[in-house]
Order: C-alpha cells, then structure tokens, then sequence
C-alpha cells in the first residue's frame, strides 16, 4: 500500500464539543454475575470537558483510502468541513487525480501522528465515524430534562496513546496505526485526556475517507429455503432510488446470469433502548439480498456483486468470489462442517481492549480461513458480535468474517446478545443485546425460517439434517417453536440423511458450567425437561450449543443417564443424543463447577470449534480443534448402518401389532 505524504496543515480547534453521551451497558452471565461486555461501554463521556490545546494536533493519513494513488496527472482539491455551533470551518485535506482507480481496497491501515504537551498515560484516541460533530440527529430517550449531547454517537474503536510507545508520557508524541473498514462515512480522530472515566477533548484530526464509501462490501452467503438455492447477502450505501442492486455468477467460462437483489434497512427508532437508540447507533447502510436458484449440485459457482445507477453507470464488488453449491440431500460425498457459538469480533490493530472480552475470536477466525478449502459449511450458534447496542460492530465483525461467509455458507442463530430486551417478546427479559431486540442479527444475515423474527429453522446439506432452534423464544411443550421442532426432526428421511442435529445457543442439554451447577440443573433452566424425549423419540445424532464460553462433550445420555459405555468410537446402535457445548469461539472463557458429572467425557477451558467429516450415509468423524493452533483435542467417530438408525431404544420405540 502507497500512503499519501501530506505536508503539515495547521488544525483548527475553534470548535466547542462536549458532552458525549454514552451508556454503560451491564450485563449479565447466568444472571448471577455482571461485567461490562463491549468495550465502548467503559467510555464515561457523560463528564467530558473541553480543553483544547493550542500546541496539540491530530493528523491522520492518508485522507484518500482505497486508491492507486502512484501516478498524479490532474489534480482536484478535496475540502473537509467542521461545523459546530453554525462555525463553519475547512481545510483542503489531500489531492487526488484522474488515475486513481475505481475500485479499492475496503480494508487499509491508516497512520495517526499526534502530540500533547501535557500527556499523560490516560490519553487516549477515539475514532469517530461520520466524522463530523454534529448533533442535529441527537435522540435522547426517556429524559426530557436530560441536555443533548453535542457528540450523538460512540466513535467506533479507540485505544490508549501510548499503545505503541511507552515513553509517550514523557515525550508527548507517538505515531499510531488503526485498521479501518469502509463504513460508508468518513472518518476523524479526537485525542482525550484524562482516561476513559473523566475525557477531556484535546484535539481532534482531519477527516479521512475511502474513494467511495458506497461500495458493495462483505459478501456473506447463507443455504435459502431449498437446498439448491444459495442466497448473497451484502451490505452498501446505495438505496434502491439510487442504483439497482444484483448479482452478476454462473459457471467460470460460461455466461453469467444476473440475479435482482432484495433491499432492507432499519432505523433509529427500530430499536428497542439504549444505547442501540442513543449513543450506540449508526446507519447501518442498505443490506441486498439475492437468491441464486436451480443450482446444479456440487458445481464451483463464481459472482460478483453490482449496483446499475440511474445514468447507466455499474458499481461492481472488488473481487470475483466463488463458492461450491449443496449437495442433493442424501447424496454422499465428502461433507465438512464447522461449528461453534459466542464467537464475537476483534481488532487486529489492538483498539477497544477487545482482548480484555474477546481473546480468541481472531484466532478462530484465521484458523477458518487458513482451512477454508476443507469447510463446506459453517453454523454460528449464536452471540454473533457482542455488539450489545453499538450497531457500528456490525460492519466490523462482517468485514472481519467476509474470507469465510464469502466462500461458504454462513448459517447463525440467536443468542442472548443479539435478541433479549425487557417487553419486546423474547423469552428472557435481560438486557444483553443493549437495545438490539434482534433487529440487526435478523437484517445482516439471512437464515431460511418461515419469519426472521422468529429464528428457528432446518437445512439440508447432503446427508447432514440441521434443525436449529431459537433459545431466546419459548421452545416447551406446546408452543409454536416446539412443535417446529418435532416437525424438523420427524419430516427427515434417516436413510438419506442418517446424520440429525440439533443446535441452540443455550444450552438446552447439558453442561458442567459453574453458574448451571450452582442452580442444580446443569442446563438451562427448563432446557431439556420438554426436549429430551424429542432427541430420544427421533434419534437425534448430536446437539450443539453455545452461551457458556468453553468446550464440553457428554456421553450419548438420556434422562441424566449414560445409555453408551464407549467414549470414541460408537458403532451399531448409539442408543442416546451426544451433547456438546462449544461456545468457546472468541468470548472471555466461562469456569467449570468442581463437580465431576458422571456424564462429562471431555472438558477444555480454551478457545476452539468443532468440525464434522461424513464420509458416506455410515461413517462420521467428530473433531473439536484448539483455535490457537488448529490442532485436533477431542474426537469421536460414529459408524453404523441404517438398520441401526431404526432400532429400537428407551423410549424411541415405533408402535407394533401383533396382528400377522
């Protein structure tokens, strides 16, 4: 990458801003103990002052991010304009030429120089997106009384001024460098003294901004209602009155077909509290659906994304990407599957103290993309982001995923973090999304449920049967999503697709956690007292779940009971479901009770994922891999045949006669 020298340009700092606003969103784990979860949250801006320094100064470059910016032939002057207060204030930022070219990178590394006469190891550096102050759109929830904040959103990441230099406090300059996405806005950097709890504006940057901050970005590919239909969902900042969304694919060499999109949004007022509805919120741009149908199985499928504006003019996706359409539901043939839960983002520039919350996301995600020629399909079960209500993570965690859910499907279900809010009809009435109330995770992703509302659904892959619940709705007897749940498990033909699985975030099976001991239960509360004779009625091979944040497998079990003496080699009739919990993608690790159940076979308190090989309609091989390393810790194969799958056990027994 070429950076632009820019030459030295006095910063204006006429401008008054304060008051951010900002809520501290608490959490809680099982309950029973609260900790803040999303970084931004330990941001206390609500007692910021002003204190503006003549001799400190901001400058980040380059402006202009993905172009080609070697060749310089006819200049044109790009202008940013501060306005706070009715004070207008500009200053010409970089020059850019005719030969940039039209479509860059949307992910660059931006170099940030500062200076502070009087610094301290409490200053710190905000990123803020749009970069303009401005509180026009200020919304302030439930407090008439409460003054407006001049700043109304959260910046999108921030780290300490002396995370690259420890002499910064003595020497009162440093050079840092921050990885920014495109985000559809531009971008500035305000330096705060005084810590996180008692900020104090000291100077702030010039503005910064990618060629063209509209661009169709972060492909992420999803398996729709049938199992030759891919759908491509992406993201950009083009509405439909301003260019046509679609997606250009077919074989490599042969014609392409271009495929419409679909176009959804949602707003300000779509969330259910803060800080989703305050200081967490940002546009989230406009998010195009398109459905690849009549697929031929097995076939390599290449596409890119387009936008065809008003003159004629098409905005096309930076690379050509291409994935591997499903197989025929019970073809068999090598099928690899990846799964996990609670897998959250990272920063790989070190802002926002991610590490302190999500230490082995960005492990897990690189371990996905080093193997991603071996992984057919990928399911995260939940507590996608951990963007509790600062909706700018979204874009974040897509872009960071992008290598994976461009190439493979990319199937999520719904957690705590994306969907529970008091009175917005989840089953839980916690906090945890920070506002969300599921309305970005439903918007974002695709998943084929009859209402993305509702987020229960079933896919096929091959010889696979995906039955994937929604823990944060009422899943006990009776209900709507219960009887979806028998209905999953009995319209599958097991001859075809011997291989059943069911997933959810919670832990609807069993787990060794502390805070499950405690209560007694070692499962969600109500988790299985429903569910259980459904796995045992319909054989159900395997059952996943996420939210407790480290790796366990059980015996195969029924009613606390193991019903299989083997511990990694199953053959013939298993007689009970296996159940796992692998919720250890990303998020701070969660602690074993000290009891040693009878049914545990396999602990690890680490970060790590699980990966399944069906090799035929007989033979399955279970992995669960480290994400430090990608090395294998725990498995287990499955061989059997289909006489196996219809025998008889406890309690999953077929009515017979005695008639002739």
């Amino acid at each position: 990458m070429v950076f632009c020298e820019i030459g030295s340009m006095k910063m204006l700092h006429k401008a008054v801003i304060v008051l951010l606003s900002f809520v501290v969103v608490l959490v809680s784990v099982k309950g029973d103990v609260e900790i803040t979860e999303q970084p931004l949250s330990k941001i206390d801006i609500h007692s910021a002052v002003i204190d503006l320094h003549d001799g400190a100064f901001v400058k980040a470059y380059p402006s202009v991010l993905g172009v080609n910016i070697s060749i310089f032939d006819r200049k044109t002057a790009l202008t940013d304009c501060l306005g706070v207060f009715g004070i207008v204030l500009c200053y010409i930022r970089r020059t850019v030429n005719s030969a940039d070219v039209e479509r860059g990178e949307d992910i660059e590394w931006v170099t940030v120089e500062l200076k502070h006469p009087k610094s301290s190891n409490d200053d710190w550096i905000g990123v803020f997106s749009p970069a303009q102050f401005n509180a026009s759109t200020c919304f302030v929830e439930n407090d008439p009384k409460q003054q407006s904040p001049y700043i109304c959103s959260a910046p999108i990441k921030y780290t300490f001024a002396n995370y690259s230099n420890a002499g910064y406090a003595q020497t009162g300059k440093t050079t840092l460098k921050f990885q920014i996405i495109n985000q559809r806005a531009d971008y500035s950097f305000a330096l705060f003294s005084g810590g996180l709890s008692n900020p104090k504006l000291v100077a702030y940057s010039n503005f910064i901004s990618f060629k063209n901050p509209k661009a169709p970005l972060y492909p992420r590919l999803a398996i729709g209602k049938s199992w030759n239909e891919m759908t491509v969902t992406w993201t950009s900042g083009y509405n439909i009155d301003i260019a046509t969304p679609f997606v250009s694919w077919g074989v490599s060499g042969q014609r392409a077909t271009r495929s419409p999109a679909g176009t959804l949004t949602f707003h300000q007022n779509s969330m259910c509290g803060s800080p989703a509805r305050t200081v967490g919120w940002r546009d989230p741009g406009f998010i195009h659906t398109s459905f690849l149908e009549n697929l031929w199985p097995n076939t390599k499928y290449v596409y890119k994304l387009g936008h065809k504006l008003a003159n004629g003019k098409y905005i096309w996706s930076k690379k050509t990407y291409s994935f591997m359409s499903p197989p025929y539901p019970g073809q068999e043939s090598l099928q690899r599957v990846i799964i996990f839960g609670d897998m959250g983002k990272g920063e790989r520039d070190g802002s926002n103290e991610y590490n302190n919350y999500q230490p082995g996301s960005l492990n897990t995600t690189d371990q996905l993309i080093n193997d991603i020629d071996n992984i057919d399909i990928v399911f995260h079960i939940g507590d996608i982001v951990y963007s509790n209500g600062y909706i700018s993570q979204w874009d974040q965690f897509t872009s960071q995923v992008e290598p994976i859910a461009s190439a493979v499907p990319y199937m999520i279900a719904s957690g705590n973090h994306e969907r529970d809010w008091p009175d917005s009809g989840s089953f839980y009435d916690g906090k945890d999304s920070g506002g969300e109330c599921g309305v970005p995770a439903e918007t974002t992703f695709y998943v084929p449920a009859e209402n993305r509302a509702k987020f229960w659904y079933s896919t096929d892959y091959g010889m696979f049967r995906f039955c994937i619940a929604d823990s944060e709705h009422d899943w006990r007897e009776g209900t709507e999503q219960y009887k979806f749940i028998e209905q999953c498990f009995a319209s599958v033909d097991r001859k075809k697709q011997p291989w059943l699985i069911f997933a959810a975030h919670r832990v609807l099976g069993y787990s060794s956690d502390k805070y499950y001991a405690a209560e007694g239960s070692f499962d969600e509360p109500l988790g299985r007292v429903s569910l259980q004779k459904l796995w045992q009625k319909y054989k159900v091979d395997i059952g996943f779940y996420g939210h407790v944040h480290n790796y366990e497998r059980t015996c195969p079990i029924y009613q606390n009971t193991c019903v299989n003496s083997e511990k990694s080699h199953y053959s013939g009739t298993v007689n009970g479901t296996i159940h796992v919990v692998v919720g250890g993608a990303g998020a701070h690790l969660s602690e074993f009770a000290q009891i040693n159940t009878t049914w545990s076979l396999y602990k690890d308190y680490d970060f790590g994922f699980v990966k399944m090989t069906a090799f035929n309609q007989s033979s399955l091989l279970f992995e669960y891999k480290k994400s430090k390393d990608g090395k294998v810790y725990d498995s287990f194969t499955i061989s059997r045949d289909y006489r196996d799958v219809l025998a008889c056990v406890h309690d999953g027994c077929e009515a017979t006669t005695l008639a002739p």
